[in-house]
């Protein structure tokens, strides 16, 4: 493939059938990052019950994915314009399926953590590939929209597939089963990628600067580890020390790759207005998000007594809300225009947490179904017109490294979110006072995770062990409000930013010539 553009006419002469074959590959590939990031929330409570994590391990059980994966995104990004996107998409999917059977069969809480950093490594090849590929197999600017609208819809149905799946299979096979869905989709995705896809990388990329990739998984680990732990604990001189550190590897990133002649990550990309907006949206939407979608599983299985099929059930107007207007997005954004589109989607999510800090532990499931409802619709609109602006920002030759900027963005506000918001509903939780005739032992289990809480009073006399329960479910309950309202105002005040930002941002319209 060359750097320069097809013609129209070159690209009439792509076979359509061809194009729309190979973007199922890519959506298969989405599909199984977002049931894995879905299922771990369902299956919490069971993983907590045979793995005994403490509330800190369960935290980074939770978020160790994001963390390892947001570091080497950009890495990686780059590493598909050099050696080929085909190529290592079909690597990491094979790694991804391999990796997955060692979370299932995970022993202790040390072994799952180190699976999931595994797992996160296998993903970062993932979701920069399959944008990149998509930026470089649709020439059309509206086909792109819709190719983009599918490739952001069926992420949101993956994560609704999730739930659903994992409920069924946790009523009826171990937690660890959760993780084996990936096989089959992974299977699909090497067979039919192999013969579909076609190769592409940039013609002229120059040598992968392993420097810069240290710096940039050292800078975004140590940055993010050290805001997760002064949320939770307090910035202790060791987090002080890491934050820092981390802080330096990306200043000197930043300062290096402005200087090499073939970087890693063009930083000059930033200057662009609507690019920087898009990312920023990205990041802060996720951020606002995340924390709160990780404990909402938990809420309506442990607060609420739902299955763990019904509480994926529960979940899936949000993914029904983001499919229809993903498929909608890039059409309205040309109609009106892409702030409005972002804008608007951002403060429908704010909105929409801010009604959760209304919550109790008996709110009715039209509340939350609307919520969730609205959430998607939010969610479908913003992230569509976003990824089609940073796709568009750039040359196809430098796809893989634009798309690495928005999956880290994503990525780096799902480990942000879930180390703050869940810092916070953590936080509240462990505030709870003991209920009179619950042991010591029993009284420290139930502090360290609702879990934990749970399955302390069964081991209690009936009246202790209900008591328990409820102040527990209680303190979760206030420590979900408070993050609602947090994730309210931080989606809040992005959709003003974002508005202001993407000013005079237009989708392309036409063939690219």
């Amino acid at each position: 493939m060359t750097s320069t553009h097809l013609t129209a006419a070159e690209s009439d002469q792509t076979p359509r059938p061809g194009r729309w074959i190979a973007l199922t590959v890519l959506v298969l590939a989405v599909l199984l990052v977002a049931v894995d990031a879905t299922v771990l929330g369902l299956a919490t409570p069971f993983l907590s019950e045979d793995l005994k994590p403490t509330g800190t391990q369960l935290l980074w059980i939770g978020d160790i994915y994001s963390f390892v994966i947001a570091g080497l995104l950009v890495s990686m990004g780059s590493l598909g314009d050099r050696i080929g996107r085909k190529k290592l998409l079909l690597t990491g999917a094979v790694a991804f399926g391999g990796v997955s059977v060692l979370n299932a069969y995970a022993t202790t809480p040390e072994m799952m953590i180190v699976a999931r950093a595994l797992l996160g490594v296998a993903g970062a090849t993932l979701m920069p590939a399959t944008l990149a590929l998509i930026r470089n197999i649709f020439h059309d600017p509206r086909e792109r929209s819709l190719a983009i609208g599918i490739w952001g819809a069926m992420a949101s149905a993956g994560a609704a597939v999730g739930p659903v799946v994992g409920g069924f299979l946790l009523e009826h096979f171990w937690w660890g089963s959760v993780f084996l869905i990936n096989l089959p989709v992974m299977a699909v995705l090497v067979i039919v990628g192999i013969k579909t896809l076609p190769e592409s990388k940039n013609p002229a990329p120059g040598p992968w600067d392993l420097t810069s990739v240290v710096l940039s998984l050292v800078g975004v680990v140590g940055v993010v580890y050290a805001i997760k732990e002064a949320a939770a604990h307090g910035p202790g001189w060791d987090v002080v020390v890491v934050g820092l550190l981390g802080a330096g590897a990306l200043h000197w990133f930043v300062r290096r790759q402005l200087t090499l002649p073939a970087p890693l990550l063009d930083i000059r990309l930033f200057h662009h207005r609507g690019f920087s907006g898009a990312v920023l949206a990205d990041l802060l939407t996720i951020l606002g998000l995340s924390g709160l979608v990780f404990f909402l599983s938990q809420y309506l299985q442990l607060v609420q007594g739902r299955r763990p099929l019904e509480a994926g059930l529960a979940e899936l107007p949000a993914a029904v809300g983001a499919v229809a207007a993903g498929l909608l997005a890039g059409t309205i954004a040309r109609r009106y225009s892409v702030r409005s589109v972002v804008a608007g989607g951002l403060a429908a999510i704010g909105l929409s947490l801010a009604a959760l800090v209304t919550i109790s532990q008996s709110t009715g499931y039209p509340l939350l179904g609307a919520v969730l409802l609205i959430v998607g619709v939010g969610a479908g609109f913003s992230f569509t017109v976003t990824a089609d602006v940073i796709l568009s920002s750039v040359p196809k030759e430098h796809a893989g490294s634009a798309s690495a900027v928005s999956e880290t963005a994503y990525e780096l506000g799902a480990a942000l979110g879930i180390a703050l918001l869940g810092s916070i509903v953590t936080g509240v939780y462990r505030g709870f006072p003991t209920p009179s005739g619950v042991t010591a032992d029993a009284a420290s289990a139930a502090h360290e995770s609702l879990g934990g809480a749970v399955e302390a009073a069964a081991g209690l006399p009936g009246h202790s062990g209900a008591a328990l329960v409820a102040a527990a479910q209680e303190a979760f309950v206030d420590g979900l409000r408070f993050a609602a309202g947090v994730g309210a105002a931080v989606l809040l005040a992005t959709s003003v930013v974002a508005w202001f930002l993407l000013r005079g941002q237009k989708l392309e319209d036409g063939v690219e010539h």
